[in-house]
Parts: C-alpha cells; structure tokens; sequence
C-alpha cells in the first residue's frame, strides 16, 4: 500500500486504540470509543444491552417519525418488514442487467487523460438513480437528491445530539416537501414502485403516516446512497494503490466478488456507528454505566490483528473474512445485496473499459470517515 500521511490517517489512530486502549473515552466524559472487533460484534448483536436509540434531543424536536436506523425493536421490526421484500437478493439480481447499463452509461461519459470528479460522475449518480427509481422517483433532479443527502448525512451528529445547521434544515424540508408532493399523488393514482406500495400498505395500525412515509424515503435514500458512494471511492483508491487488482478484474472478472468484500474490510464505508447503553455493562475489562453513549469503531475492528491475518494488506482473495463493514445483528444493512452488486458491477466495467485508474491527490484522499469523500478526482488511460 502506498505512503499515506500518518497525520490524517485515522487506520493508524485505530491501530494505535487497539494496541494500547481498545476501550476508552473519546474526551473528558465524553461517548465511549470501541477498537476490537470482538467487542465491536458484541455491541452491534445485543440490542437489547446497547439500543440504536441514541438521540438526546427530545422528540418534538426530532424530524419526524423514528429511523430503522435509529430504533429498536418492535418499531425497527415493523418498519424493517415493510420495506426488506424490496432488497430481497432474488429482487436486487433481477435488477442486475439495468443496472449495469445505467453504469455502463456513466463510465462511457467519463472523460479519459484528464481530471474529473469520480463522485460527481459515477460514484453518486449510480446509487441515488438506483434508488430513485425503486422509490418511482427517477425523474426527480438528481444532483438535488445527492445534495439533500449530503446535507443531512454530513450533519447526522448534530441532528442527533445537537442542533442541525441551517443547511442541513433546509435540505431536509425540501426533500420532505418533494415527498409530500409524490405522496399525495399516489394515494390517488398507484403505482408500481416501492413508495407507491408502502403509500397504500395496510399494517395492524393502519395505512403509515406522512411522517413515516418520509422517515423511509429519507432512509432509503441517503443510507442506500452513502454506502455505495463510499464503496467506489474506497475501489477507487484500491486500483490506485494496487493496479494489480484492477489488471486481475479485467483477466478474470469474477474477482470482482471477493474484492468487494475486501475494501468493504480494508476501507469501510461507515467507520463508525452508535449506541447507547441500556444497564450497566463491562467491556474490555472497562465499567460502563447506564445511558452511556459508545461508538463501535467498525473501521477499527475490520483491522483487528486477532481477526484478520496481516489486516493491514488488501488481499482480494481473503477468506474467511468476517468484516463488519456492513453491520451485523438486527441492524445489517438492509441494501447488503444491492451495494455488494453495485460495488462488483463497477468494478467490472472500469476495468474492461480502462488500463489504469490513478487519484490525482492521494494524500487528501483520506478513507475511514463517514461515506466516503465528497469529491475524488481521478485520471483514467
């Protein structure tokens, strides 16, 4: 792997925790930091002792109905139920052929011998047109829906425990508004789509409301959005340090598979999660007490030296690999399936279409955040 500069390299912060404090405070009475990964796959099965309800502000000041992501059972299992028929993986292959086009038609655009914006071009628009049109709304703006996303996701901290900045306010009432519009046209005329279905879906407590109607579209939106997004970038930066993976795709395409359960260890998409505990509780030989908040480093875990044999290679062969870059428990990405084939299909047509991949400035390319990068230029031949 190529020279990364220790200064912003959170991996070397992570192995720093694991080697030396695995469990600790993040600040002066502040949330808990988890390093390894036994501890980190403990926390994410046992929802019962570590609740994903983590926010501190008082509802009345929350946006609207309660996230999968943020809830436990029985909401999370109500609300899991009504949408997870759509990520089935017999759904999402049957998408495979439109979605390799819809990829195909991004990468015949990129530009070759020249800087571009990997994000802007295929690592954005790929996921969110995916989604848009499971939701019916693949004639909406795009670029809107992307900047909406970036908005919120970028600000999930404060929306949790603080205060959302004005950005991140006024991008979540437009999305709400757009939703509203499409909402209200589909009680009246049905479609065939995902939202049209979950519009007129009759539960034990009736039709769902406005709010958790929006709660969903926000979900599948951003979530199904930022996970992939944050898989290209980290491929992308996976061809540049290694052009031997990028030449091994192209001569035998099935790889493709196994690489992306590589980056999904080597460079996560989400780094981090939280929660909360419920009672008081010992981890790694550390008293925590009730109402804490802890943050499992996934990132961190998907590099443990008692896990992973030489963690700090790419091995695209790996296996087992037992990675949690995608969760575990009752909180395992419900769009799995979806962002390994996204991931695997791209991978697959850079490499039939191109000789190399390189990243124009590799050291500001930092992985191990939130997503990805808001923007990767690269330079294709």
């Amino acid at each position: 792997m190529s020279e990364t500069n220790t200064l912003i390299d959170p991996y070397v912060w992570f192995a720093h925790l694991r080697q030396h404090t695995p469990v600790s405070r993040m600040e002066n009475e502040g949330p808990w930091q988890i390093a390894k990964h036994a501890d980190v796959q403990r926390i994410l099965r046992d929802h019962t002792t570590f609740s994903s309800e983590v926010s501190t502000r008082p509802p009345e000041e929350r946006d609207g109905a309660p996230s999968m992501l943020f809830s436990d059972p029985p909401v999370h299992q109500r609300l899991r139920k009504l949408v997870s028929v759509a990520f089935k993986p017999s759904h999402i292959e049957a998408q495979r052929e439109a979605i390799t086009e819809r990829c195909r038609r991004l990468i015949d655009a990129m530009p070759v011998g020249e800087p571009f914006d990997l994000v802007t071009a295929l690592a954005a628009p790929l996921p969110v047109m995916v989604i848009a049109e499971m939701l019916g709304v693949e004639d909406g703006d795009m670029a809107a829906f992307k900047s909406w996303s970036d908005a919120i996701f970028s600000n999930i901290g404060d929306i949790l425990f603080a205060e959302p900045s004005a950005e991140a306010v006024a991008a979540s009432e437009a999305m709400n508004a757009y939703f509203l519009d499409e909402i209200e046209t589909l009680r009246s005329s049905p479609e065939d789509h995902l939202l049209s279905r979950l519009v007129h879906v009759e539960t034990e407590e009736g039709h769902l409301t406005d709010e958790e109607l929006l709660s969903f579209c926000r979900l599948l939106l951003i979530a199904g959005n930022e996970t992939t997004t944050g898989l290209i970038t980290a491929s992308a930066r996976i061809f540049h340090e290694m052009p031997d993976t990028f030449t091994a795709i192209e001569a035998s395409p099935a790889l493709a598979t196994s690489f992306v359960e590589e980056v999904l260890r080597f460079y996560s998409p989400f780094s981090a999660t939280a929660r909360r505990t419920t009672e008081p509780v010992e981890i790694g030989g550390q008293s925590i007490g009730a109402g804490e908040l802890i943050i499992p480093l996934i990132a961190s875990a998907n590099r443990d030296e008692e896990v992973f044999d030489e963690p700090e290679h790419f091995k695209m062969d790996r296996f087992p690999n037992p990675h949690l870059g995608l969760g575990v428990g009752i909180h395992f990405c419900l769009g799995a399936h979806l962002a390994r084939l996204e991931g695997a299909i791209t991978a697959q047509l850079l490499a039939q279409q191109f000789n190399t991949l390189k990243l124009v400035n590799p050291d500001s390319a930092v992985m191990g955040g939130l997503g990805g990068p808001k923007s990767l230029l690269i330079e294709m031949r």
